[in-house]
């Protein structure tokens, strides 16, 4: 991968000392009423920040936040980022209430060497999904250097992660963004057995790492939603439970490759049901699932099935819930396997929003050999899919 790292950066002779460096990070976090109520990816981008202010440059920090479709939204502003950053670095990190314009301009031109500067988000500006050249250039004129830490965002061709990185001879990609695909490499090339560990709503979703996975894997496990499908594909009967017809095919060939592989794919075997998605639902722990039941979980023998082949492997990859995990009653196989997963003397890498939270809440996050802040980007790069954010450095 021909990329420079930031280390790289530091070590050439023009060095980074006294210049303006823009950093593209992933400061996207979970908002309610302007408070952060996860400051992970902010913590995330820490190691990046202090190596750049130990090098004396002058930092312009630049990221979006949530899907405010190119429009100023007063409750999707990065204000509040900047405070809990204050905070974390120790200095005060300055503000632009403009991603771009003679004000940005102006805060960027007069930054200090180890001053700080936090832009407005990013998607306020319709330039930046598109990756419109002029955004792009607006941007790069703000610092003579580029940094991409933002690894969550690489999977996405935008004016912040590709188009502007054409403008800078000094660009590099920022520890963490290293750290990232340093990890998903051993998911890719693992020490065996590979156990995964894949949850959530649809097979439509996760289609592509299904495929990729199911032959790859030693062990493949699946959870959520889509094992229903699966198991309907395969003849089971699953109540009222969420599935995709129109998956039942690909879901087939999925079953058949891991199959043909000699690979081991496992289903849940008993399953936590509900007669309605509420938190006051009346729940029973089933093998079969009755024609009127809902399945919100795996159950007890499912979970303890799972738990096993994690302390078995050698390399865990572990994206998306086992149940509906927005209701702590249905929850409970999800956090399960966040406790097997970081007792596993294996290598665990654990991605998406879902699973992260799990590992939070279960108390074993510091367990965890790497928790990936790129749900979507983690996903394309197991299945060796190009990420245009990296692309875009080489």
């Amino acid at each position: 991968m021909g990329i420079a790292s930031l280390d790289d950066l530091l070590k050439q002779r023009s060095g980074i000392s006294g210049k303006r460096v823009l950093v593209r990070c992933d400061f996207n976090v979970p908002l309610k009423e302007n408070e952060i109520l996860d400051t992970s990816r902010i913590q995330a981008a820490l190691p990046t920040l202090k190596k750049l202010s130990e090098a004396r440059a002058k930092i312009i920090l630049a990221s979006h936040l949530g899907r405010p479709n190119g429009k100023p939204t007063e409750t999707l502003s990065l204000r509040p980022v900047a405070k809990i950053l204050s905070q974390l670095m120790g200095i005060t990190v300055k503000f632009s209430d403009k991603t771009i314009g003679q004000v940005t301009e102006s805060l960027c031109s007069n930054l200090k060497d180890k001053e700080i500067l936090l832009l407005e988000n990013l998607r306020f500006h319709p330039g930046e999904e598109s990756n419109d050249p002029g955004f792009a250039k607006d941007l790069a004129q703000l610092a003579q250097v580029y940094v991409n830490d933002a690894f969550g965002c690489a999977h996405r061709a935008h004016a912040s992660t590709v188009g502007v990185a054409r403008y800078f001879e000094q660009r590099a990609a920022g520890d963490l963004l290293l750290k990232e695909l340093e990890q998903l490499e051993t998911i890719k090339s693992p020490t065996r057995p590979l156990f995964c560990l894949l949850g959530g709503a649809k097979v439509s979703d996760k289609l592509p790492v299904l495929e990729t996975l199911a032959p790859h894997a030693d062990v493949l496990a699946v959870g959520g939603a889509m094992a229903y499908t699966f198991m309907a594909a395969r003849g089971h009967t699953v109540g009222d439970s969420l599935i995709e017809k129109d998956q039942f095919a690909e879901a087939n060939k999925i079953l058949d490759a891991a199959k043909s592989a000699g690979r081991k794919f496992l289903l849940p075997t008993d399953h936590i049901i509900a007669d309605n998605i509420s938190t006051s639902a009346k729940t029973r722990i089933v093998d079969e699932i009755p024609n009127d039941g809902i399945a919100v979980d795996i159950g007890p023998k499912t979970s303890s099935t799972y738990a096993l082949e994690a302390d078995r492997a050698s390399t865990i990859f572990w994206n998306g819930p086992m149940g509906i995990f927005e209701i702590p009653r249905f929850a409970g196989g999800t956090k399960k396997l966040a406790q097997a997963v970081a007792d596993s003397a294996g290598q665990s890498v654990v991605g998406g929003g879902d699973s992260l939270a799990a590992v939070n809440a279960a108390g074993v996050s510091s367990h965890i050999n790497h928790l990936s802040t790129g749900g979507g980007a983690s996903l394309e790069y197991v299945q060796g899919l190009p990420l245009p954010g990296v692309e875009a450095l080489e």
